[in-house]
């Protein structure tokens, strides 16, 4: 392999050891910010075996939950650069094009209507599902078809049972880091931190010591976007965006895009329609 390698690591919060509540997750939560503390350590566990396999190489992490505002900046590897804040025109994966040489998934939840998957949605409890080209997609696969479309292999997944299959399913050749086991949407058994931090920080470094041997997921435009939302007047909403068109069924609106970065951004949007409330 020649040259230092630039590594994107896109963190979320719901896939992480131990957390199984929104009281964890969101922030007013009586106990978010220990999930705060909790997603920063596993995130640090991942850059350290990114750097034990390549001292060179140049990590960039995203902070993808939420308000993409839960990383403690202070508490972080001091060797990275982290991206925070909202809205950013790649979302979850901000900082692709500056680091997409390989891409580390962390704290993952398995899509929308996948169960038992602890914490399972797709971006927002607004969007009930989402497809491209008919094939359902979470947030994992949005986020491995976005990383396709620069070149950039998804190498590694941590979070539950479910998250890891949903990528394994999608790319084969990538290591899962399981760190809990689902029982429920709201339960599962977990490793105790300090274990999943090590089998994270392990996995890491294999993943990026590999990630030649895993291809990218890559989806040729046009592509046909299918979302089916939770509010009606949502609905109303989307249809007023050009090109958005009502399809079958009330929930449905479709949308064919150039290719996977416009469909990806159009994603964003809905979430975005959905916490407006008629006026």
């Amino acid at each position: 392999m020649s040259g230092s390698p630039r590594v994107l690591i896109s963190a979320d919060l719901e896939g992480v050891s131990g957390i199984v509540h929104t009281t964890e997750t969101n922030p007013g939560g009586y106990d978010y910010e220990r999930g705060r503390e909790l997603m920063t350590a596993e995130v640090n566990a991942a850059v350290a075996g990114v750097f034990d396999a390549e001292p060179g190489a140049a990590v960039v992490v995203a902070d993808a939950h939420g308000p993409f505002r839960n990383l403690l900046p202070e508490r972080l590897d001091r060797r990275v650069r982290l991206v925070r804040g909202k809205p950013r025109p790649l979302g979850m994966m901000a900082g692709l094009h500056e680091a997409g040489d390989a891409v580390l998934f962390v704290g993952y939840h398995a899509r929308a209507g996948t169960g038992p998957a602890v914490l399972a949605h797709t971006s927002s409890d607004a969007l009930l599902d989402v497809r491209l080209d008919g094939r359902p997609m979470g947030e994992i696969g949005l986020n491995a078809v976005l990383a396709g479309a620069v070149g950039a292999p998804v190498v590694l997944l941590s979070g539950d049972d479910a998250a890891c299959a949903e990528l394994a399913e999608l790319v084969p050749d990538a290591l899962t880091v399981p760190v809990k086991r689902a029982l429920g949407q709201a339960a599962a058994e977990t490793l105790h931190p300090d274990e999943a931090r090590e089998r994270l920080r392990a996995g890491a470094a294999e993943a990026v010591g590999r990630r030649e041997r895993v291809p990218a997921l890559v989806l040729p435009g046009p592509v046909r976007l299918e979302v089916d939302l939770y509010g009606p007047y949502t609905v109303d909403l989307a249809t007023l965006v050009p090109g958005v068109e009502r399809a079958a069924g009330g929930r449905t609106v479709a949308f064919t895009a150039a290719d996977v970065t416009e469909a990806y951004r159009l994603v964003q949007l809905l979430v975005q329609l959905a916490q407006v409330k008629p006026g």
